[in-house]
């Protein structure tokens, strides 16, 4: 049996669908009326762009508890921002080429459009885990408390 403080793939996989859906519920909106673009062309856009963030999200925080595991790091705040820091970067690399070709501008100002995505994402992305974990850590102390009474 796991510890309770071991993130499953499966819970994994949860936490990053709803990062995921928050995500694109706040974004596609957005970014059709800052860019001037039609919802369904930017919610396209946003629904591949969150796939790839999503598979991402999971690949890296498995490695993140790895890392954890291995050097014995708390999750401090130092720690969250480096995450989201390193998650970004990541996510950036992989989403410019995608966001240049649908919609048909340059490799330049998909960069420059990705870091105005990547400077909402890093508080976002801080934000979300930061709270997902306190609440998780509620939750399982609820939990253990209970099994104990």
């Amino acid at each position: 049996m796991h510890s309770p403080l071991h993130k499953s793939a499966t819970e994994r996989f949860f936490q990053a669908l709803a990062f995921e859906v928050l995500a694109v519920a706040i974004c596609a909106p957005l970014g059709a009326w800052l860019m001037g673009y039609s919802l369904g062309h930017i919610g396209v856009l946003t629904l591949m762009i969150s796939l790839i963030a999503m598979s991402w999200n999971m690949l890296f925080n498995l490695v993140f508890d790895r890392a954890q595991r291995r050097m014995g790091f708390d999750r401090t705040l130092a720690a969250r921002a480096v995450h989201a820091v390193m998650f970004e970067v990541g996510l950036v690399l992989a989403v410019v080429p995608l966001a240049a070709w649908w919609l048909d501008i340059g490799l330049w100002e998909a960069l420059v459009l990705d870091i105005g995505i990547a400077l909402f994402f890093l508080p976002y992305t801080f934000a979300f885990n930061w709270t997902y974990d306190h609440l998780r850590a509620r939750f399982i102390a609820r939990k253990i408390r209970r099994a104990r009474a």
